[in-house]
C-alpha cells in the first residue's frame, strides 16, 4: 500500500514559493551576509515566525533553495527529455549535463557560495552519489579505457569551485560554459 502523503495548504504553497524566491533574490543582490531571516520576511510579506515554522532556521532556507534545484535537475537526468533526459547518446548526455551544472552553479552563484561555507546538506551524499553515478556510467560507455570514477569526480570540480564562481560574478558565464564544454570534450575523445 502507498503511504499518502498530506498535500500543502494553498496559502502555505504561496508563502513558501514567495519566501523562496525573496531569498533567491536577496542573495542575488546583496550575497549570503545580505540574507537575513528579518529581510526575507520583509521581502516575502511573512512573518519572520513563518520563516522559522517552515525552514527552521536560514541554513535550512538556504538548504531548500539547493535542494530544490538539485531535485529539479535530478528528474531531468532521469526522466527528462533528451539529450539531458534519457534517449540520447552518452556524449551528448554528458554535454547536457556539465552545461546544465554549470549553468546552476552560475545562475545562482551566491547560493553556492554561501552553501560551501555552511556545513553539508542534509542530502549532500544522496545528491553527490547521483551525480557521480550518472556521470561514472555515461563516462564508462564512452570512454571505457579510463577511470571514470575519478575523471568524473574531477570534471564535476571544474564547475562548482571556486574559478567557476569567480568567473560568473565577472560576467564570464558564456566563456566558462564554453571551456567547460571544451574539457568535457577533451575527455571524450578517445586517444
Amino acid at each position: 500500500m502507498t503511504e499518502r502523503r498530506p498535500t500543502e495548504r494553498a496559502d502555505a504553497a504561496r508563502n513558501r514559493r514567495a519566501i523562496l524566491d525573496a531569498t533567491a533574490a536577496l542573495l542575488a543582490e546583496h550575497g549570503a551576509a545580505g540574507v537575513t531571516m528579518d529581510r526575507v520576511a520583509a521581502a516575502a510579506g511573512v512573518g519572520k515566525g513563518t520563516i522559522f515554522h517552515r525552514f527552521g532556521s536560514r541554513a535550512g532556507l538556504l538548504y531548500e533553495l539547493v535542494a530544490e534545484g538539485a531535485v529539479a535537475l535530478m528528474a531531468e537526468v532521469s526522466s527528462g527529455p533528451p539529450p539531458l533526459g534519457p534517449g540520447a547518446p552518452a556524449t551528448d548526455r554528458l554535454l547536457a549535463f556539465f552545461d546544465a551544472m554549470t549553468s546552476s552553479v552560475t545562475d545562482d552563484v551566491e547560493l553556492i557560495a554561501a552553501y560551501q561555507a555552511m556545513p553539508p546538506h542534509p542530502r549532500s551524499a544522496e545528491f553527490h552519489t547521483f551525480w557521480a553515478q550518472h556521470i561514472g556510467t555515461l563516462l564508462r560507455e564512452v570512454r571505457p579505457d579510463i577511470d571514470a570514477e575519478t575523471v568524473g569526480a574531477l570534471l564535476l570540480s571544474t564547475v562548482g569551485g571556486e574559478l567557476a564562481q569567480r568567473m560568473a560574478r565577472a560576467g564570464e558565464v558564456d566563456r566558462l560554459r564554453s571551456a567547460v564544454a571544451e574539457l568535457v570534450r577533451s575527455v571524450l575523445r578517445t586517444p
